[in-house]
């Protein structure tokens, strides 16, 4: 997570030298990204639940015929993908209602980032698939390479350090591309250890049983990643219709989210954990044990969460400047850090209760309360709050703080319910 937030800084960061509108383009380019990479983070899911309950239940045959099933099934969805990104891509910039001035930046990265699609579907499906065995050092090993890959090629491809060529804002692109691939040769080559031999050993039948239940497990997971880009795309065109400010509001978003993904990757990496900790309990036979750790786990991402906050908050403009390369930029970026702050420990509660949640299949419930809160709560507020009455992208941001308390307590209610345990995955 920590070499994730690293990426994503020398992305901005690198931009800021060519101007707020390639760092407003990458801002909205990522949320399309993250739309056509669904498939990938959703097959990830369902083959977090099943492959964790095989190994808590001792079945190594069993998690390694998963693990072989959802490889197959990711290499299948990220071809028809590809072709439909490359083909589509003018399309899908325009219904984005991307500014105008953005739009050609933002094809070119849609496109390139196109052809990265399968080696990143691979290599998220292989860190899911470590994961869930517990086995959390070869994803670490492979994120290391692809970061420094990614941050190297950001500098050497974009300024034309020789003996490469100077590729300007599609370098970041072409950079990022290179690191995918250069993490799936890596995560196949890990494959082949002793532990997960048998996926290239054995015969690759497709078994429609086990690629079903992934897609039933990971199908919320779909529906859920389109409503929360989806609404992270019509929080940008929020942003758009705010007339003169409208770029520097973009590029404080983008800005912004770069920056606290400092404090809150942390929380995505617990709930990884409590993903993987629900998931093997339960299939160990010990439901109790397993609600016992994710409120643990929770606990102490709040306190993390709300530690690493409280620096932010109080030198806001000097974390602000990291990125930030005009005085309005720079301004709004920091109103945004500090408003946000007050969400972290929120953040926290939700994200990690909703790993468990889902690790232990329960993938319809975390669906449901995710979506009503970005699409019941937070874009009606953001528009009321930022159009109607004028508060502009601050009140954008009170919007998103609100929406993260409403998460965090719904998600709060449906963990101590305890339906999650009942969940068949196999």
């Amino acid at each position: 997570m920590v070499f994730n937030f690293f990426v994503g800084l020398a992305d901005l960061y690198v931009a800021g030298f060519i101007g707020p509108e390639v760092q407003a383009a990458i801002g909205f380019v990522t949320q399309l990204f993250f739309i056509v990479i669904i498939m990938a983070n959703a097959i990830g899911i369902g083959t977090i639940a099943m492959v964790s309950r095989a190994v808590g239940a001792a079945n190594t045959g069993r998690a390694v015929e998963i693990a072989r099933q959802s490889l197959l099934f990711g290499v299948v969805v990220a071809v028809l993908i590809t072709a439909a990104t490359i083909f589509f891509c003018r399309e899908i910039v325009a219904l984005a209602g991307m500014p105008p001035e953005i739009r050609t930046v933002a094809e070119d990265f849609l496109r390139i980032f196109a052809f990265a699609l399968g080696p990143n579907y691979l290599l998220i499906i292989s860190n899911a698939i470590f994961r869930a065995a517990g086995d959390v050092k070869k994803p670490l090993l492979t994120m290391f390479f692809v970061s420094l890959v990614n941050i190297a090629g950001d500098f050497v491809l974009v300024f034309g350090i020789p003996p490469f060529p100077e590729m300007g804002y599609r370098g970041i692109a072409f950079s990022t591309a290179s690191s995918f691939a250069v993490g799936m040769v890596i995560s196949v080559a890990l494959l082949t250890s002793k532990r997960w031999r048998g996926v290239f050993t054995e015969p690759w039948r497709v078994s429609f049983p086990t690629i079903g239940r992934i897609v039933d497990i990971g199908w919320p997971s779909v529906f859920l990643q389109i409503a929360w880009q989806a609404g992270s795309i019509v929080l940008y065109n929020i942003l758009s219709r705010l007339g003169e400010g409208t770029v520097t509001a973009l590029a404080a978003l983008t800005n912004g989210l770069r920056i606290e993904a400092i404090i809150f990757l942390p929380a995505f990496a617990l709930n990884m954990a409590a993903s993987v900790l629900a998931g093997q309990n339960l299939g160990a036979g010990d439901p109790a044990r397993a609600e016992k750790l994710g409120w643990k786990t929770a606990g102490a991402g709040m306190i993390l969460l709300g530690g690493l906050a409280v620096p932010v908050f109080i030198w806001a403009e000097a974390f602000a400047s990291i990125l930030a390369r005009t005085p309005e930029v720079l301004a709004e970026t920091a109103n945004y850090l500090r408003i946000n702050m007050v969400s972290e420990p929120f953040l926290a509660l939700g994200t990690i209760l909703s790993g468990a949640i889902t690790g232990a299949g329960d993938t319809r419930a975390t669906m449901w309360i995710i979506v009503a809160c970005m699409w019941g709560v937070r874009l009606p507020l953001a528009y009321i709050l930022a159009i109607t009455l004028g508060y502009g992208p601050t009140g954008v941001w009170v919007a998103m703080v609100v929406s993260m308390m409403c998460y965090a307590l719904f998600m709060s209610l449906r963990f101590r319910g305890g339906r999650w345990k009942h969940v068949r995955v196999d």
